[in-house]
């Protein structure tokens, strides 16, 4: 797929609203950054320093009219875990530390580095002093942060940009376009996702492909995120199972209705096994369109320059982030880089 194609559409605003899944990230900034790279203290910064290089890249890359980090608030919330018990249990950390941490919290939370925790308020701060805003909502991932902005956008296009699979299913040309920026190789190798795009990859109906990709992925299931999906149904016959219906409840209704030939009796059968979980499915692999978002920050503009110079120039020098502060402002006037 090639990384410059614009995958908006004819009909497309020229400057979207850019949606941050701000952990996915830092996280693979943290990874991906030699730890080599500190403060003069010897705190590391190298996801500071690969977030800010990262951020300031996709704006001059995708010249976007917005910018919006979006956070989690819970990584793993009450309602998902309630639909179904097993999601990212495997990730618990028994040992993990504050709650309110953004990488995690005790007893509940998800195993992070320390080295990582720490440089996230570093991320927040340099954020906030640059002017870019930041959205979350409590008791929520920011997947239902970024969806609920999806979904309530009336005016603007919006790009997404994650390493996440999961929020292909926001893909839409209508009411405004959602395109996924996909990270997954790394920000110099992103691919753009629109409906087309997706139908293509997965082989769902382009008409409904963030349905569809969503339904595809509860059929086929998600190890990684404690998802079991439905036992001999893997990615390929998920897929031709969505493709025959118009919605999830289609479907289902399909499972008990045997006189209903679009669904062989061997996959019948098989998603009949599985029934408890398809109930809950949507509960936990569909983005909330309406999570409380609170904001930090003007929300709307894409900042020409730091809200709070003084405050951006000391955090650079404090944390040694001055070369990847000053390639993100630049990003952010529309500069060439320093």
């Amino acid at each position: 797929m090639d990384a410059k194609r614009s995958g908006a559409g004819p009909s497309s605003p020229v400057a979207p609203v850019m949606l941050l899944d701000s952990a996915s990230l830092w996280f693979r900034a943290f990874y991906g950054v030699p730890m080599s790279l500190t403060a003069d203290d010897g705190t590391p910064v190298n996801a500071a320093r690969g977030f800010c290089d990262m951020v300031a890249r996709l704006v001059r890359e995708r010249q976007p009219g917005a910018v919006v980090a979006c956070l989690d608030r819970d990584w793993r919330p009450a309602f998902r875990v309630q639909a179904l018990p097993s999601y990212k249990a495997h990730r618990v950390d028994p040992s993990a530390g504050d709650p309110s941490s953004p990488v995690g919290g005790a007893p509940d939370a998800e195993a992070a580095p320390p080295e990582l925790g720490a440089q996230v308020d570093i991320i927040l701060e340099v954020l906030a002093a640059a002017g870019i805003p930041t959205a979350g909502a409590e008791g929520y991932e920011a997947d239902d942060v970024i969806g609920t902005l999806c979904a309530t956008e009336a005016a603007d296009a919006v790009e997404v940009v994650s390493g996440d699979r999961d929020l292909l299913q926001l893909v839409r040309d209508e009411p405004t376009p959602v395109r996924v920026v996909y990270i997954a190789r790394g920000v110099s190798k992103y691919e753009l996702y629109g409906p087309e795009d997706v139908a293509a990859r997965y082989g769902v109906p382009v008409d409904r492909a963030g349905a569809g990709y969503a339904e595809m992925a509860m059929l086929r299931g998600d190890p990684s995120d404690g998802l079991p999906g439905v036992a001999g149904i893997g990615e390929k016959t998920a897929a031709q199972v969505v493709s025959k219906f118009g919605s999830w409840d289609e479907m289902i209704g399909a499972v008990l209705d045997r006189s209903d030939q679009r669904m062989s009796s061997a996959v019948r059968a098989k998603m009949a096994k599985a029934g408890d979980y398809l109930v809950q499915a949507p509960k936990v692999v569909v983005v909330a369109p309406d999570a409380p978002i609170d904001w930090t920050g003007e929300r709307r503009t894409l900042p020409h320059g730091p809200v709070d110079t003084d405050a951006l120039t000391a955090l650079a020098e404090r944390w040694n982030l001055t070369g990847s502060v000053d390639r993100l402002v630049a990003a952010l006037r529309g500069e060439d880089a320093p």
